[in-house]
């Protein structure tokens, strides 16, 4: 990755800073659940049956994490702050994720 390409999205990585497992073990998929209506072009009909792509649980390494993307931030700065307090109360570990588009996000 050249320096000037920032990440697109940051990771909320299920390790507390201490390095214990975060509990319970499905915080991702809640995490991800509640903030499952910010999405492109706002929340449709049945869009809560799935994840946003800008806030996707996931493993990464074998840990459980939620990819949260910046364009979350730009769409709804306090569903932002949610996924970043979030972290930050919990003493989870954060880190940069791709600065690639995912392949099932939107264009």
């Amino acid at each position: 990755m050249q320096a000037e390409e920032a990440a697109k999205e940051f990771v909320i990585l299920g390790l507390t800073e201490d390095g214990r497992t975060f509990r319970p073990t499905d915080w991702a998929e809640r995490l991800a659940g509640v903030l499952s209506q910010f999405r492109p072009g706002g929340p449709q009909p049945g869009s809560h049956l799935g994840y946003s792509p800008w806030c996707v649980p996931g493993v990464r390494e074998g840990v459980k994490c939620v990819f949260v993307h910046h364009d979350l931030r730009g769409h709804e700065v306090l569903a932002w702050d949610f996924c970043v307090n979030f972290a930050r109360d919990n003493k989870l570990q954060v880190m940069p994720g791709r600065n690639a588009r995912r392949p099932d996000s939107p264009a």
